[in-house]
């Protein structure tokens, strides 16, 4: 509850909030139905007043309190992609679940649109477990969460401030505060890159409040450059083409926000990995342009309940969906979360 400045009246949360966008009860994601879950739109307030709106599974055969999974990602996705696969999938599986879009993006509300942030996105995590603890079908004491590509960073970040969180899958993992202020394959990795970078941003910010407008930078291009990198190609297969394409997606259209960078670049969501106590499994593919990420978060984890598993042949994309090789390995992450969950 928060207390008004007019008259001290408590009030919502809610009340306080502005509004998101209309929210479409159409079946619009990029993955099949399926006849094994029921399907729901929610939605949540984060502790910086913005609504979340998610898509919720929960187990056709249900009863009782469930185990529940929060799922986000990847960075620049909407959950009618890959997070809603994942959350469907873990559903058939048993978990009540919710995929869910960000602040400033999707369904979700924050003005201005498409504005990625380490603490925020950190904070909706945990606000996707508030909503889950105080769910009367749901065991709060059971609660995990998924974090793809980007997300995947942010979800480690979370599971270290939020000991709610009972275990974490990090798929196909970037750090982004990493690839902001070094670049790929730690390229950047000077001061005097930084430097150029921090100028960049703040040009930017004086061009944005002078024409009142934000500059973004641009989702994957419709028509791939000829000495594209395979990575590239790989993201161009999944969000510009039927098997990830959304319009919702700032991947499949026009981006973040230039100066969504701005923080990512003086942050570092890794620094307290190290002292998770709950279970995390870092999930890569052995072809994934993005390993090196998950290989270093995994060393800095501490502990028996941590879990590294490398997927043969699959890169970074094939574990948003499972690609050509049904790469994603079911299996192990039902048993990771129902061993780590507490679930006979």
């Amino acid at each position: 509850m928060a207390m008004s400045e007019k008259n001290n009246a408590p009030v919502s949360v809610a009340a306080e909030t502005a509004k998101g966008l209309a929210q479409t009860e159409a079946w619009d994601k990029v993955f099949a139905k399926s006849d094994k879950v029921d399907h729901t739109k929610v939605s949540f307030v984060n502790r910086f007043g913005i609504k979340l709106v998610a898509d919720c599974y929960k187990p056709k055969s249900a009863a009782g309190s469930l185990a529940a999974l929060a799922v986000s990602g990847p960075f620049g996705a909407v959950k009618e992609q890959s997070s809603g696969f994942y959350a469907q999938t873990l559903a058939e599986r048993g978990f009540l679940t919710i995929a869910f879009d960000p602040s400033f993006a999707g369904e979700s509300g924050g003005e201005p649109r498409r504005v990625a942030s380490p603490d925020i996105n950190t904070e909706d995590f945990s606000a996707a477990v508030d909503y889950l603890a105080n769910r009367p079908d749901v065991d709060a004491a059971k609660i995990g969460i998924v974090g793809i590509c980007g997300w995947g960073g942010l979800a480690i970040n979370a599971a270290a401030i939020d000991p709610r969180i009972k275990a974490t899958i990090a798929s196909t993992m970037y750090d982004m505060t990493r690839v902001t202020a070094n670049g790929y394959f730690d390229s950047e990795d000077s001061l005097a890159q930084r430097r150029e970078k921090r100028l960049a941003l703040a040009k930017q910010r004086t061009a944005d409040f002078a024409s009142g407008a934000y500059a973004r930078a641009g989702g994957v291009p419709d028509v791939l450059p000829p000495d594209a990198p395979q990575f590239f190609k790989d993201y161009f297969d999944y969000y510009k083409t039927p098997r990830g394409f959304h319009h919702r997606s700032g991947n499949s259209t026009d981006g973040w926000n230039v100066t969504s960078a701005t923080s990512f670049l003086n942050g570092r969501l890794l620094a307290y990995a190290g002292e998770i106590e709950s279970a995390v499994m870092v999930l890569h593919g052995e072809k994934a342009h993005s390993r090196y990420f998950g290989e270093t978060a995994f060393k800095l984890l501490k502990g028996e309940n941590k879990v590294l598993r490398i997927v043969p042949g699959a890169n970074h994309t094939d574990l948003y969906d499972g690609g050509k090789g049904d790469f994603i390995p079911w299996d192990e992450i039902e048993a990771f979360f129902r061993k780590n969950l507490g679930i006979k």
